[in-house]
């Protein structure tokens, strides 16, 4: 028996240590949380990937304006010739050298395309910059998403303080009535009420940890750390100095960092060079031609001359598109059409981004005075119930005001968490409107 119980023992500790080393509880800041979304977020990953391949784009755009260079070299095999009159008559057979080359090598540097080259790059710079925003955007949008659940783990973690510290009050009022019921001065069923709040408060203790468990695991899955981490936001998180602007100054961080107001004007820019690129296919495209060219046998003399005949030359060549005059209209008056959207579309983004900032700023206001709100609730609350639990203990009060009072105390302490973390988060709210999270 005594090998069975050193057994079950060393098992028991096994499995606590395996329970310990499981759990990893890793306290986390804010900054911290950006830092390894920025480097693990499967998001921002992909984002980053469509950027490199703009750049890409753009460095394939700026080599148009290098030389077209072709070289070309067959080798051939030449049967004889047959020569008639022109009435078909007097047939001869012409001997032909058998073996027959080619080659050439030529170069061709535009010199003037109407602005289309220079236009196509400027287009790939947009398509680039438009690449960056989309991925600044992208981290915006992550950080936020982190923000809230963080702020949302925080307030958990707040609300199973104030539900285990509620537990420990009507743990102690459960006592004293149990003293006072074997003095004859309380029911069994006013302890019976007050245990069936114990039970209402555990069972709201136990769905807000539940709770708890599924945003540290969205925390955990984005930011790709191992599934048994368990995050610790940072406690001082709400002694910081939180940064009160005025509406105007927010408009103006606005105005200079939102990524949706610098994405529709950069549409209207790329509109613009659309315009310019219909326009130069109207436009003569000039070039420098040079050519070098060794062809055997010469074919242009009978009998045929079996020798390599070597020439070159160098010139300036213009093409001119003359069906563009009355093919490209259309076109060229759609891409004008674009411009004048994009141009709609970016005073929309600003009313938009506009209101937000306003929405956003009268929200974050109205969060202090939330808390101001909660502070003296929870005075008030702790008040009343010192002083009912003062009346109930000396028989002037009944049970069902004590019962009040506690859901009254519960009710403001929770209440004043929520409060505060809500500044915490209209303030984040307010950087994310603005992009500078």
């Amino acid at each position: 028996m005594s090998k069975k119980k050193r057994l079950i023992g060393l098992l028991c500790i096994a499995v606590l240590c395996s329970q310990c080393l499981c759990a990893q509880t890793r306290q986390m800041g804010i900054e911290e949380l950006f830092r390894l979304a920025d480097g693990q977020s499967q998001s921002i990953q992909a984002y980053k990937t469509g950027t490199e391949a703009a750049r890409e784009a753009l460095k394939a755009a700026k080599a148009q304006r290098l030389p077209d260079v072709n070289a070309s070299l067959s080798a051939s095999y030449w049967g004889n010739g047959k020569l008639w009159d022109r009435d078909f008559g007097n047939a001869m057979t012409v001997d032909m050298p058998h073996f027959g080359n080619n080659f050439a090598l030529e170069a061709q540097q535009v010199i003037y395309a109407g602005g289309a080259i220079s236009s196509g790059i400027r287009q790939a710079e947009l398509g680039t910059l438009l690449a960056e925003l989309d991925l600044q955007k992208n981290v915006q949008e992550i950080r936020f998403l982190l923000v809230g659940h963080y702020l949302n783990l925080y307030k958990l973690d707040n609300q199973i303080r104030v539900l285990e510290k509620n537990m420990e009050l009507t743990e102690e009022v459960i006592a004293n009535m149990k003293a006072r019921r074997e003095q004859g001065t309380v029911l069994k069923n006013d302890i019976t009420r007050y245990e069936l709040q114990k039970e209402q408060l555990n069972l709201q203790l136990s769905r807000v940890k539940d709770a708890r468990k599924i945003a540290n695991h969205q925390l955990v899955t984005t930011l790709h750390l191992p599934e048994n981490t368990e995050i610790s936001p940072d406690t001082s998180l709400l002694e910081r100095q939180i940064l009160t602007l005025t509406e105007e100054e927010w408009q103006d961080l606005a105005e200079g960092n939102n990524i949706l107001l610098r994405q529709s004007q950069a549409a209207v820019r790329m509109n613009e060079q659309k315009v310019k690129q219909e326009r130069s296919e109207r436009l003569p495209h000039i070039s420098l031609v040079a050519a070098e060219h060794l062809d055997g046998p010469i074919t242009i003399e009978v009998p045929v001359l079996d020798n390599n005949f070597n020439y070159w030359y160098i010139g300036v060549g213009i093409k001119y598109n003359f069906s563009s005059l009355f093919k490209n209209n259309r076109k060229l008056k759609q891409a004008r059409l674009n411009v004048r959207q994009a141009q709609e579309r970016h005073l929309l983004v600003q009313e938009q981004v506009e209101n937000a900032v306003q929405e956003g700023y009268v929200n974050f206001l109205t969060a202090f005075t939330d808390l101001r709100t909660q502070e003296n609730s929870v005075r008030l609350a702790d008040e009343n119930y010192s002083v009912t639990d003062n009346r109930y203990q000396n028989g002037m009060a009944l049970l069902t005001d004590m019962l009040d009072a506690s859901n009254m105390k519960l009710s403001a302490d929770l209440g004043l968490v929520n409060a505060r973390i809500n500044i915490l988060y209209n303030y984040y709210t307010m950087k994310y409107i603005t992009h500078t999270l």
